[in-house]
């Protein structure tokens, strides 16, 4: 008998939407099989009308256990994540401390393994400070690693220890660290003097209001981190990713690398595709993230590398922080800490430009569900409905529209989620299941599933 079928539904299967039912036992996908196939179940779904996606997969994820648990836990954080049909979220190192050694690691993979109810991987940090570290942390299960490209923000060095490469001697050796490692190092690229040199100027000039955050990071300040990682990266021979890529010529660097045989994977998010700087006037604070928004031009054609292939795939960059903490930028931008919620959104607001025609319902799940899977040795255990993966789903209704409420958000960082407020969305997620439970129905978390997710580990081929 199976634990659990998932009938009628549209599933996507090798490529493409076809009608079957789906049979989940012992936490895995048993079979899938035509419709009215299956075997008996405990617990039946009917999905007719519906359309059924492997669990997504978030690539950007921070939340704040340790350190700053008022921020958002790992319990109540992981709940937006299920709401939003995202069963497996990768955990990028922002916390007190970074996970720049196996120990801090392991303490937060506990933690996390205590309160989320979805699946999880984690990234290494990987900066100057502890080189030696980062070599070690591949033997934890690390599913990649990350570094910025810049020295710690104001204020948040204790979040940075051991996580940035603030100069190029440090680069260098981080990329030559992880290579040994076979995994990828993902960095979050700015221009550090760039930075650094356009706050100091416009602070000078008594610029300290909301555009002046975005014109501290042109595009210029993203281009030239992204020309000199790909650069260094080829000179190693290691592994790229660039995470939450807001520009076109950092897109065009990418897309030629990639041209040439370099082995880069790109990640964009959806704030980056459907926000402007007009958001920044409006909600300033409170739409303060780094990268800084664009302008509106470039926002529109930065569709054209979702499109061609140049983007792999799609991360929220998820980055919970208090109302006081945002209110400080109000009368001096460059103090707010940047970033805002967004796990529970990143598919539905995919989905909805799919509704729209900006692209295909199967470029979004490659994007959202199969993609991150394959780039970061998880394949054929996530992102696929085939016998064997694990029974992780999302089911999705494109005929209900859902208007956006932050005061609905699952998030701990419900308040300052004001960006996306009142839009209409192109879709419910009715379903989310991970492993075979069902731990969101219809908009409501099953909260006793905290503790249900597991630490998702990279198989990898043997090192060269």
């Amino acid at each position: 008998m199976l634990d659990l079928a998932v009938i009628n539904g549209l599933a996507f299967i090798e490529g493409g939407f076809r009608r079957a039912d789906i049979g989940i036992k012992d936490g895995k996908i048993a079979m899938v099989a035509e419709p009215g196939c299956l075997p008996e179940s405990v617990r039946t779904i009917d999905a007719a009308d519906k359309h059924v996606l492997p669990g997504g997969i978030d690539t950007h994820v921070h939340y704040r256990d340790p350190g700053h648990a008022e921020r958002e836990t790992f319990r109540v954080g992981t709940r937006a994540a299920a709401a939003g049909g995202c069963t497996t979220f990768f955990e990028h190192p922002i916390s007190i401390p970074p996970q720049y050694n196996a120990e801090i690691l392991h303490s937060r993979v506990d933690l996390c393994k205590k309160g989320s109810c979805v699946d999880f991987s984690f990234f290494g940090a990987a900066g100057g400070e502890f080189p030696e570290e980062i070599e070690p942390l591949s033997h934890e299960g690390v599913v990649a690693y990350k570094t910025f490209l810049h020295e710690a923000p104001e204020g948040r060095d204790a979040e940075f220890k051991g996580l940035t490469s603030a100069n190029n001697a440090q680069l260098m050796r981080a990329l030559e660290e992880v290579k040994k490692t076979g995994l990828t190092l993902a960095a979050h690229a700015e221009d550090n003097e760039l930075v650094s040199g356009n706050i100091k100027r416009l602070r000078a000039e008594g610029r300290v209001d909301y555009l002046a955050h975005c014109e501290s990071r042109p595009p210029i300040v993203e281009i030239e981190a992204i020309a000199k990682m790909l650069r260094f990266s080829k000179e190693v021979g290691c592994p790229v990713e660039l995470v939450h890529v807001s520009t076109c010529g950092a897109m065009e660097l990418a897309k030629q690398a990639k041209a040439e045989g370099q082995k880069v994977y790109v990640e964009t998010c959806p704030h980056y595709l459907l926000l402007d700087e007009s958001y920044v006037e409006k909600y300033g604070p409170y739409a303060k993230c780094n990268p800084a928004l664009r302008k509106k031009e470039e926002v529109e054609k930065l569709w054209d590398y979702v499109l061609d292939g140049t983007v792999d795939f799609i991360g929220s960059d998820h980055s919970p922080f208090l109302v006081s903490e945002k209110e400080t930028g109000n009368k001096d931008i460059f103090v707010a800490p940047s970033g805002f919620p967004g796990i529970d959104l990143r598919l539905p607001l995919m989905v909805t430009e799919a509704k729209k025609g900006r692209l295909s319902l199967e470029r979004v799940v490659e994007l959202c569900c199969v993609n991150p899977a394959k780039c970061f040795n998880l394949f054929p255990q996530k992102g696929t409905i085939s016998a064997g993966a694990d029974g992780d789903l999302a089911v999705i209704d494109l005929n209900h529209e859902v208007i956006c409420h932050a005061k609905d958000s699952y998030s701990q960082a419900k308040d300052i989620s004001k960006v996306y407020e009142n839009w209409k969305l192109g879709c419910s997620v009715d379903y989310t299941v991970v492993r075979g439970r069902v731990v969101m129905e219809n908009g409501v978390v099953d909260e006793s599933a905290a503790g249900w997710g597991e630490f998702v580990k990279p198989v990898l081929a043997e090192k060269q």
